[in-house]
This record gives C-alpha cells, structure tokens and sequence, in this order.
C-alpha cells in the first residue's frame, strides 16, 4: 500500500522537498556543533564540560546520553534521505534530459552546483573518519574517553590531520553556500526581488560555518590554543 510519503517522494517535487527538509535539519545540527566546537577557547574545564553536558541532556528521564544517541538517529536518518534524494534526481535528471541540453546546462551553472556531488560524497566520507576519530576512538592515535579537549588538542596538533579537517570545511562552506541556494529554490522561496538577499544568506551562513570549524585545528596546530606541538 503506497503511503502519502511515498506518494509524494516519487515526484522530482516531492525528493527536492525532502531535500531541502533534511537539509534545514542538517545546517541546523553543523552550526550548533561549529558553535560548541568553539567552546574549545574556553579552556580545557569548560570544554569537557560541555561535551558532558551533551551526554546529560534528559537525564533522568533518559539514560546516560539518551538524548544524544537519539540526536544521531534523526540525523542519521536525515543523512541517508537526503543522500537517496540527491542520487534518486540526479538519475531522473539524466532520464529526462536530451545529452545535447545536458551539454549545454552543464556550461550554463556554477563551480559549486557542478562540485555539489562530489563535495556531498568527499563529506559523507569524512563524516564517517570524524565519528572514528572522535567518537568511538579508532582512527585517532591517543583517544581517551570523555578527554574531549585533550583529544582535540592531540589530533590536531598532527599538521596532516589539521590540513585535513581544514579542506573537509572549505567542502562543507561549498556544500553549504549551493544547498541553501537551491533550498529557498525548491520551497518556492525564489524571486528576483529576494535574490540578493537569498545568495547574501547562503554566503554569510557556509562562510560563518566553515570559518568557525576551519579556525579549532588552525589555532591548535599554531600552538595558541592547547600549547601546540
């Protein structure tokens, strides 16, 4: 039996609401988390803390990080939705479309639409590294449970990690900059009157967001925060 979902997820429509819904849910989560990674300036104290705290949030009516594991549940969910969503209408697209359109289409949009794929495949990648080197421990040299702030200042005082994170945010501001353009786009938020301030939005928000996660491994690694290498 086809449900109101299903029905509306089979449409080119449908797939770039669910896009641009897991989308919203998705920017939110990268900004609260690029805001307590800042926490890091704070001190050590102020920064595990925090990452406690986060484990604590419902306590008691949810068991010890109740909340949290419920948090990557949704976002992991909101992850594979919009990840199905962009592959199912990339395929549709391509069905659609005459090679000789797809051809000129191709030279008519910008860098960071032709990058979204790619950019969108290199983050689900590193999302994946990130969970193995802060959270379950295996993809980081020294891992100490709950040492959220010892952790950070360890791997990112390796200039090949920093490096690493670094060019991982530069993809995420990329990804971020044409996803809300193209979110405004698909919830009928697009007028030529609003433009400006729709592109102005999307760069100040990819660019707030990546700086602010970019500026954690550069100020470790260079020793101002954590007493560097």
């Amino acid at each position: 039996m086809t449900t109101w979902f299903g029905s509306l997820y089979s449409s080119s429509l449908g797939k770039k609401a669910v896009m641009a819904l897991t989308g919203i849910v998705l920017w939110a989560f990268v900004l609260g988390h690029m805001l307590g990674n800042l926490k890091l300036f704070f001190g050590e104290k102020s920064f595990d803390e925090y990452a406690e705290w986060l484990r604590l949030v419902g306590v008691p009516a949810l068991p010890h990080s109740g909340l949290l594991w419920i948090v990557r549940i949704v976002l992991l969910v909101c992850v594979a939705l919009h990840v199905h969503a962009a592959y199912a209408l990339t395929v549709m697209n391509r069905r659609a479309r005459p090679v000789g359109y797809a051809e000129r289409r191709a030279q008519q949009i910008g860098w960071a639409e032709r990058s979204m794929r790619w950019s969108g495949v290199l983050l689900l990648a590193f999302v994946v590294y990130h969970i193995l080197h802060f959270t379950t421990g295996q993809a980081h040299g020294d891992f100490l449970p709950g040492a959220v702030y010892a952790n950070v200042v360890y791997a990112f005082s390796n200039g090949w990690i920093a490096l690493l994170y670094v060019a991982a945010m530069v993809l995420l501001g990329m990804h971020l900059y044409h996803g809300l353009w193209s979110m405004f786009q698909s919830l009928g938020w697009n007028h030529p009157r609003f433009n400006p301030w729709r592109r102005a939005f999307a760069v100040a928000f990819a660019l707030i967001v990546s700086l602010g996660f970019i500026v954690v491994p550069v100020v470790v690694f260079a020793g101002i925060v954590g007493g560097g290498s």
